[in-house]
């Protein structure tokens, strides 16, 4: 130990005496630093103060008075100047930022295998924390999938905004009251799926004696089929690329994609889903299910209580109900998550004394109080606890208090809180989701390439992945027949940049699958 490490270690020793905090002691080697507890600087003992990028999921962000937030900044002794932005606009702001090399302390890197994000990497902007991370012990109690799927080339450049393994991939969630209304069994196939959708749009299950309701509300991303993407996973047996013997597939090459077209295309034609999805964005999408308009959407579980309690303010007896799987072709499908939503990666302009206060803040906010704290409030105040759940009060909803708002920088290490609790969201509904997420365990899919990186794919996919969805959209909406996609699915097969990219896959897959 270098004796600058070893005044760094005895200040630390000290003052934590003083201040009789606990420490938080990892495996650490004799020449490796004790991380500081909480955020503290270990010199001073001065708050930490620190930037940080990130977006919310609710209607708004918390406040700088927020009393979550400021709980929290006295917890952990830090002075957060948090920049909130929406999710309609993260990855613009974020691209824009990454680019001017004008960084936050943290940012929130909500797919750390984005090309552009892939180079900021190899040159250096964020810190490689890979062995750092292991002396934090809440940290490390996050599932192994958590850490596994956000390393990129094997190294981990952020702290992980670690996620359950199941309930967030975008399985159906419908109106169960509708359903019950018009005498209709919860759906298993995708026929039965597309009747309900029908029956949703043309027998006026609101009751207003009008054609207003449509059996599906969703939308597609510019690259990628966004909340459409479960026909073609279900049809497929598959989430995204599929696993055939040792190799894996590309999506597109997938029979059934073209199946989930012709299948979208029926229901555009039909008229059951909006026919706005080629440009909505998510509020918009939130606020027509809050409205009533749509009698099925596909989303996280927990979904169905944020949309419901805005949507029982004008339809009291409305219910959400998630399902546990899609029948396909090859049998029930349910989509596995990443266990992940990202990572917050800490600028490399960050002196190192300071990423490993930030590294420590970040533990001691993986704690189970701190994190208690950041979902569901203080105690007595935004919750109180009956019947084995924390029950929402009043102030909880005022207040902003949320795992789509602090709990967005602050993650509970608990499935059931983060899948199946919603702020408010009655015994009922919470047990149901919970009973939801373990079926789904039973017999989900994981995507195998969800951290492979090709050299070719970085050059070539994104601008593929842009002119592959528009022609997908322009088959659901009719404006290019489905021999379009045949023409297109048959010159890949001949695209040496593309069948560059699938071999690289493949190697990467092979490489990873050899550890």
């Amino acid at each position: 130990m270098n004796n600058q490490q070893k005044r760094f270690k005895n200040a630390y020793t000290l003052l934590a005496s003083v201040l009789a905090m606990s420490t938080v002691l990892g495996a650490c080697s004799a020449k490796q630093a004790a991380p500081a507890a909480g955020g503290q600087d270990p010199q001073s003992g001065k708050p930490l103060e620190l930037s940080i990028m990130t977006t919310f999921r609710g209607a708004e962000p918390p406040g700088k008075d927020n009393p979550v937030l400021l709980e929290l900044e006295k917890k952990l002794n830090v002075k957060l100047n948090i920049t909130w932005l929406s999710p309609n606009n993260y990855l613009d702001k974020m691209n824009v930022t990454l680019a001017s090399g004008d960084l936050p302390d943290v940012m929130l890197i909500e797919n750390p295998f984005a090309p552009n994000v892939v180079t900021a990497l190899r040159q250096g902007v964020f810190w490689d924390v890979t062995d750092q991370i292991k002396n934090y012990p809440n940290l490390m109690a996050y599932p192994k999938d958590s850490w596994e799927n956000v390393k990129v080339e094997g190294k981990l450049y952020g702290i992980t905004r670690a996620r359950p393994t199941d309930g967030q991939y975008g399985t159906p969630i419908l109106r169960k009251d509708w359903l019950d209304k018009l005498g209709l069994k919860t759906p298993e196939t995708l026929d039965d799926f597309y009747n309900v959708m029908k029956a949703f749009t043309e027998q006026d299950p609101d009751g207003n004696g009008k054609k207003d309701t449509y059996g599906f509300i969703g939308y597609v991303e510019a690259d990628n089929m966004g909340y459409f993407s479960w026909v073609r996973d279900a049809f497929n047996h598959a989430n995204g690329w599929k696993v055939e013997g040792d190799k894996i597939t590309h999506p597109d090459l997938l029979p059934g994609t073209r199946d989930a077209l012709l299948w979208w295309n029926r229901a555009y034609k039909e008229g059951l889903v909006n026919p706005d999805f080629a440009v909505m964005k998510l509020s918009q999408m939130k606020d027509q299910l809050k409205a009533g308009k749509g009698g099925m959407f596909s989303s996280a579980v927990l979904q169905d209580w944020i949309l419901l309690s805005d949507l029982r303010k004008i339809e009291p007896k409305a219910d959400y109900l998630p399902l546990d799987y899609v029948q396909g072709p090859g049998g029930k499908f349910v989509g596995r998550d990443s266990s992940h939503f990202g990572m917050y990666a800490i600028s490399k302009k960050v002196p190192e004394a300071k990423m490993k206060q930030i590294i420590g803040m970040f533990d001691k906010g993986s704690s189970e109080d701190i994190a208690v704290l950041a979902n569901f409030g203080i105690k007595g105040v935004h919750f109180n606890e009956a019947d084995g759940m924390r029950i929402s009060t009043e102030q909880a909803f005022k207040d902003n208090v949320s795992l789509e708002a602090m709990g967005q920088v602050f993650t509970i290490n608990d499935k059931y809180a983060i899948r199946a609790f919603a702020t408010g969201i009655p015994k009922d509904m919470y047990e149901r989701n919970k009973k939801t997420l373990d079926e789904r365990e039973k017999y989900s899919i994981g995507n195998p390439a969800i951290n492979l990186i090709s050299e070719t794919g970085d050059k070539y996919m994104p601008e593929f992945n842009k002119k592959s969805q528009d022609l997908k959209t322009k088959v659901i909406m009719g404006s290019e027949p489905i021999e379009a996609w045949d023409q297109f699915v048959a010159k890949l097969k001949s695209d040496a940049n593309f069948q560059k990219y699938v071999t690289e896959m493949n190697d990467a897959y092979k490489k990873s699958r050899s550890k």
